[in-house]
């Protein structure tokens, strides 16, 4: 394992074209660390790597220059101290920047922007510019406009969300810890430096309280942005932010944080969008043996799988496709809207033209180069 585990840094590091940085807010209270911040990603650059710089702090940097003493619960009051807060924490990344001899540019962003297909391009392409003229990307949630609906939580899913859409072969999540833990009766453990897979075991062991850096929002946000991005065939690590040789030592090899691998190859982009950044217009419900089918043999939907469907939904609309309890499986694009899903729900393939007429030579529901299938969150 530890051959492997060695092994796996260096390559990733040697190969990657394309680096996401995540940084929190916690590693953001004093100004002097934003010039070792920017002095990190600057050594990324140097290697001939882009990088895009996900980065928190708006909010806290608001309260901060209000001199409040807590964060405030009114969602207004928030967002006026994102508004106050962005300003500043841009001026300062600009200022450390162009210490270095690069310029910075400023994103925000909502979910609205990468799920609406035409934004999210534009936001793909907006990046791809920025990179093309050696300019550093600095992504934050919009949270001055951000209501529930369009948060993605915290800023670790964004960085998720962000790698995905960017095909970006690392995500590095800087953070005030020096990698995932095991826990024990409420006692850390060991560094876990290699996770090869995202399972239920280590959900647990990020299951502590608010006021621990293995809280929920925290690590536990960091996992799902490690399932999100390894489901699509890239890498993330977590890494101790507070050390000042942290991005030598990751350059180098070095054993530090905790890696996760990828759990597959890396994936085409009408899959990425399907499986991550489509909005699902209804379900389909389909058998255990559709669900074997889909998940370790790479099949297509066939009617004779499907148990029905819910909602209204399109011919080549996106849908859910879950198990009869409901438990996730894939998502896809429908060959079928859902009043006919119901009508052939069970059938042979053979069948299908006596009930639909019109179909042609379609068979499948949803064919497979049209399906993103979600892996077992195992034990």
């Amino acid at each position: 394992m530890a051959d492997k585990n060695i092994n796996a840094r260096k390559k990733i590091i040697e190969s990657c074209g394309s680096v996401i940085v995540k940084v929190g807010t916690r590693l953001l209270t004093e100004p002097a660390l934003i010039p070792l911040l920017v002095s990190h990603i600057t050594k990324l650059r140097a290697r001939g790597k882009k990088v895009l710089l996900v980065s928190s702090g708006a909010v806290g940097l608001g309260i901060k220059t209000l001199g409040l003493s807590s964060r405030p619960k009114k969602l207004a009051a928030v967002q006026g101290l994102a508004a106050i807060g962005q300003s500043k924490l841009m001026g300062r990344y600009q200022e450390a920047c162009e210490a270095e001899g690069f310029i910075a540019a400023q994103l925000l962003l909502t979910m609205a922007d990468l799920r609406d297909r035409k934004r999210h391009l534009n936001v793909l392409n907006c990046i791809n510019e920025l990179w093309a003229r050696n300019v550093l990307p600095i992504v934050n949630e919009n949270d001055t406009v951000s209501v529930d609906e369009l948060k993605f939580g915290d800023n670790d899913i964004l960085s998720g969300f962000i790698a995905t859409m960017t095909k970006s072969e690392l995500t590095i999540i800087l953070t005030t810890t020096d990698g995932f833990h095991e826990m024990k009766d409420g006692e850390i453990g060991p560094r876990i430096p290699l996770v090869e897979k995202v399972t239920r075991k280590l959900y647990g062991y990020a299951s502590g309280t608010d006021s621990s850096v293995f809280s929920i929002g925290g690590m536990r946000s960091k996992l799902k942005a490690a399932e999100m991005v390894t489901s699509f065939g890239e890498h993330l690590l977590i890494a101790d932010g507070r050390d000042p040789g942290i991005m030598d030592k990751i350059l180098a090899g070095d054993d530090v944080g905790t890696l996760f691998l990828p759990l597959q190859e890396k994936m085409q982009s009408r899959k990425r969008w399907i499986g991550l950044f489509s909005h699902p217009r209804g379900k389909i419900f389909i058998d255990k043996g559709a669900a074997e089918a889909l998940l370790k043999k790479g099949s297509s939907l066939l009617p004779s799988g499907m148990v029905g469907a819910e909602g209204l939904f399109r011919t080549g609309d996106p849908v859910e496709i879950c198990l009869e309890g409901g438990e996730l499986v894939a998502r896809g694009l429908a060959n079928f809207g859902s009043a006919d899903c119901n009508r052939i729900a069970g059938l042979h393939s053979s069948e299908l033209e006596k009930v639909l007429p019109d179909a042609g030579t379609v068979e499948e529901v949803v064919h497979r180069n049209n399906l993103f299938v979600y892996s077992k969150n195992e034990s």
